[in-house]
């Protein structure tokens, strides 16, 4: 009866002290729970190393560094270039293209592309297109050579000046032979700008007073004729400054 009554009061005792162990519990955590939620057990938000807790750590290599550095456009800079020998490569020699303007001041004679044995030539006042070589007499090769200088009304154009003086004019749409009289007419009429031809060495001359109009030779006698779309128009407009004949 004794033992009965000893295990009874221990019984008892260890029913009143639970409730107050399991409340402390609580007052220590901060939460209650009911007999169905599962306890988790709590996890560190943030991994060592800033890396994330759920990878597997990953070897670090000299080539996974020199991927990574190429993807993200880290390669390894050049060394720069020699300045010597960049500008010695840009001026690389190379075939300068050819000037359709010749330079002035310089005696040339005026050649006909589609007749290359006839040159501007002056007779009777009047400039015709007529055959001259270096066998032809002094007067004929002078008459057939000019001082190309810049334009009497336009630097950026010609004038052609003989010997004597006198200069290349067209007056009544005819290219003649006359003194510089001074007026602004004149200076106009003795004018002519150099224009693309259809022949690669050779231009069209054209008036700067009557834009529009070219030089052209036609029954052999230099006109200022305006222009035509025809074949016939560009061969007969087209003219070659070469080398004074004189």
């Amino acid at each position: 009866m004794l033992a009965v009554a000893v295990l009874i009061g221990s019984v008892t005792a260890i029913a009143l002290q639970e409730p107050h162990t399991e409340n402390a519990a609580r007052e220590r955590t901060g939460r209650t729970t009911t007999a169905d939620e599962p306890i988790v057990p709590t996890v560190a938000a943030t991994a060592p190393d800033g890396k994330s807790g759920l990878s597997s750590p990953q070897p670090a290599s000299s080539k996974s560094s020199a991927v990574s550095d190429s993807q993200q456009g880290g390669a390894k800079a050049e060394p720069e270039p020699d300045p010597s020998t960049s500008k010695s490569a840009s001026k690389a020699p190379g075939k300068k293209p050819p000037s359709s303007k010749p330079s002035t001041t310089s005696w040339k004679s005026v050649r006909s592309v589609n007749y290359p044995d006839r040159y501007w030539h002056l007779r009777s006042g009047v400039i015709r297109l007529d055959r001259v070589s270096s066998g032809s007499g002094s007067e004929t090769r002078e008459d057939s050579s000019f001082k190309v200088v810049s334009g009497l009304a336009d630097s950026s154009c010609y004038s052609f000046r003989m010997e004597d003086g006198r200069y290349a004019r067209h007056r009544n749409f005819v290219l003649r032979v006359d003194r510089n009289d001074g007026s602004r007419l004149f200076e106009q009429d003795a004018t002519f700008c150099p224009r693309r031809s259809f022949s690669s060495d050779a231009i069209m001359l054209e008036s700067v007073n009557y834009p529009g109009r070219f030089l052209r030779h036609q029954d052999f006698v230099v006109r200022l004729e305006p222009m035509e779309n025809s074949r016939l128009y560009w061969a007969d407009t087209a003219f070659q400054l070469v080398k004074g004949l004189a």
